[in-house]
């Protein structure tokens, strides 16, 4: 990991995490904050369940990218993962994923909602505690 970079430009903040297969390894890194910078910056307002799942994936990226992280396997992965390749985190990202993670699965989430009328939200929260639970142990070292 390496220091924080100077502010990404409009054109890259409203890229989302799924367009990262086409992007340059350069622009990858403002990709990913750019999920997280989505969520927090709703604030305490209702949080609109089209902000999560990038924000989930781009956390799950972060987190295959630290010591202990599982790789991505997922066939909706930018291939570039798949191939075994990586991602730059910067120093800066893991703490923004942690606070978009929980804020994600607080009471005033739509994704949180939604997931709570189904049978498999047990599943689905012990995924996302599962992403944070890594990204923490690569910052706590």
């Amino acid at each position: 990991m390496r220091g924080t970079p100077e502010p990404e430009p409009a054109s890259t903040r409203t890229r989302r995490c799924g367009d990262l297969h086409d992007a340059t390894p350069e622009q990858r890194p403002a990709m990913l904050r750019s999920a997280f910078t989505a969520v927090l910056v709703n604030g305490d307002e209702y949080l609109d369940s089209d902000l999560a799942p990038p924000a989930i994936a781009a956390a799950a990226i972060v987190a295959s990218q630290l010591p202990g992280g599982a790789a991505i396997t997922s066939v909706y992965a930018p291939d570039f993962l798949l191939e075994d390749g990586s991602i730059e985190v910067l120093t800066d990202v893991p703490p923004l994923a942690v606070r978009a993670l929980d804020r994600i699965v607080a009471d005033d989430s739509e994704w949180r909602a939604l997931w709570e009328q189904t049978p498999d939200r047990a599943t689905a929260f012990a995924a996302l505690q599962q992403i944070r639970t890594t990204i923490d142990a690569a910052r706590d070292k």
